[in-house]
């Protein structure tokens, strides 16, 4: 098996080596330091997991469950805690899915399954958002696209790129049309406790028996550097085939990581982090509106949920214009929107707090879009 890199990295890894001097593509929450969880670290911690639980730290498998509202549906031992979402939707992935089998997905969105269906030999299925009806995902189009050879329906909500919230009317249809046919369900919800319209949607993993819920403590908690993460599943057997094959790749936990990431979802910490995440990124995101709303050469649908959203370029190819605004004199960074096959378009953040220097990439945004026909 062959895993090829998608856009997004191959991006990141061609612009690594530039040094921007303002961001309009953070996706996650301003990252707190270590010196703020210093008081509840013991000292006298061992950075070994002898006689440590193979499924993460019990007292962080059940502040998952509660994050996630599925306290007393799921038991603690139907979460594993992996380093980050992305190892959650692959191990998940990698037990589920053979050669032959269809996989189907939606575009925009996280293009780790496209990789993974390729790798594995299996038939990618992808449906369309639709951006007019403010990126809603069509699930006609969906039930249409499913088969009896569907083994894998993998989607993310809120919507990583656009911010599009599922309801829960529209996950209970899902669960009907994967029902159908025996297939797996897998949501990612690394934006989830960041709504801006609406409530959190219920995790996948408490509505059908073969629903994973797979998350982390990155983007709403800016702990992306932890690499800490979890997939929840009531099946047993998928959890355990997860937690063999992991022991074949990152073989077992990241204590410190977990310590820390149990410490960051306690309530009480973690329900005042998540208020100054939001009202940070509300805040900013309500500038940015502004800002997007003042180009004429630029449209979007203002996300629902999450710190990031897609920007239609009038007559612009979003790839030429991050590069563009990447050099000098403009030295911004953001993502452009061939990064989850969308040509058109360019994503943009809201994190990252005063670090991002916000306002002047798009001070310098909105020169080169003035100037784009001489540059």
């Amino acid at each position: 098996m062959k895993v090829k890199i998608h856009t997004l990295f191959q991006y990141l890894l061609d612009t690594t080596e530039a040094d921007p001097e303002a961001f309009v593509g953070f996706s996650l929450s301003e990252s707190p330091r270590l010196g703020e969880f210093l008081d509840a670290l013991d000292p006298a911690l061992p950075l070994d997991w002898n006689q440590k639980s193979f499924r993460g730290l019990p007292a962080l498998r059940n502040h998952v469950l509660d994050r996630a509202g599925l306290a007393g549906i799921c038991r603690p031992d139907d979460v594993l805690i992996t380093a980050g979402a992305a190892e959650a939707n692959y191990l998940a992935f990698m037990q589920v899915v053979q050669p032959g089998d269809e996989v189907v997905t939606e575009r925009p969105g996280w293009p780790q399954a496209g990789v993974l269906a390729e790798a594995v030999g299996a038939t990618l299925k992808v449906v369309g958002r639709d951006e007019a009806s403010g990126w809603s995902l069509p699930l006609d189009a969906i039930e249409a696209a499913v088969t009896q050879r569907t083994r894998l329906i993998f989607l993310t909500n809120p919507n990583n790129p656009t911010g599009r919230l599922m309801t829960r009317g529209e996950l209970e249809r899902l669960v009907q049309i994967a029902d159908r046919v025996g297939a797996w369900l897998v949501v990612d919800e690394v934006y989830a406790g960041l709504e801006w319209e609406g409530a959190r949607a219920p995790s996948i993993a408490g509505m059908y028996p073969r629903g994973i819920t797979t998350g982390s403590v990155s983007k709403a908690l800016g702990l992306q550097g932890l690499r800490t993460g979890w997939m929840i599943c009531r099946d047993p057997d998928l959890i355990w085939d997860a937690i063999i094959l992991r022991e074949n790749s990152s073989e077992i936990m990241n204590i410190l990581g977990e310590v820390i990431a149990e410490i960051a979802l306690r309530p009480d910490r973690y329900d005042q982090a998540i208020q100054t995440a939001r009202a940070a990124g509300l805040r900013t995101l309500e500038r940015l509106d502004e800002f997007v709303l003042s180009q004429p050469r630029l449209e979007w649908v203002k996300p629902q949920a999450g710190l990031i959203g897609l920007a239609r370029l009038d007559g612009i190819d979003g790839n030429a214009f991050a590069k563009r605004l990447l050099a000098d004199p403009y030295r911004t960074f953001l993502l452009p929107g061939s990064s989850y096959g969308m040509p058109n378009h360019i994503r943009l953040g809201v994190g990252g707090g005063t670090a991002a220097n916000l306002d002047l990439g798009l001070e310098r945004m909105g020169e080169l879009l003035a100037n784009w026909q001489s540059c």
